[in-house]
């Protein structure tokens, strides 16, 4: 059973965050935990609690089953545009040149590769 975890209006500019979010897609995510704490940029650390939300949203869900033994992947992990704060920089000879302060939504799905793999070789009956 996947969980998702959703972080909105992070005031960074959605391209930066998405280079960090490439690296972790499809990850183990032991691994994806590494490779977020050992990146520079600033998007890692913020992805990386969003990844530890999303894991404890799936212990929530799956009570009965121990994080240990399973085997959690990032199933998805996108970052989408969100609102821009937009501002006015003065500019040479009375004008003014505009300033857009991105943010974005980035959003973890986790999911367990034994679940996923049953999912994917049931029959389908017709």
């Amino acid at each position: 059973m996947e969980a998702v975890a959703k972080l909105n209006n992070f005031p960074t500019s959605p391209r930066k965050a998405r280079l960090v979010a490439d690296l972790i897609r499809g990850k183990k995510v032991s691994h994806a935990l590494g490779i977020l704490s050992s990146q520079p940029q600033a998007a890692a650390p913020v992805l990386k609690k969003v990844l530890l939300s999303a894991v404890a949203n799936w212990q929530n869900k799956n009570e009965d089953l121990k994080i240990e033994e399973a085997d959690l992947i990032v199933k998805t992990i996108f970052v989408d545009g969100g609102r821009m704060l937009k501002r006015l920089r003065p500019a040479p000879q009375g004008r003014a040149y505009r300033v857009r302060k991105r943010s974005n939504h980035v959003t973890v799905v986790v999911d367990n590769v034994v679940a996923e793999v049953v999912s994917e070789s049931a029959p389908i009956s017709e």
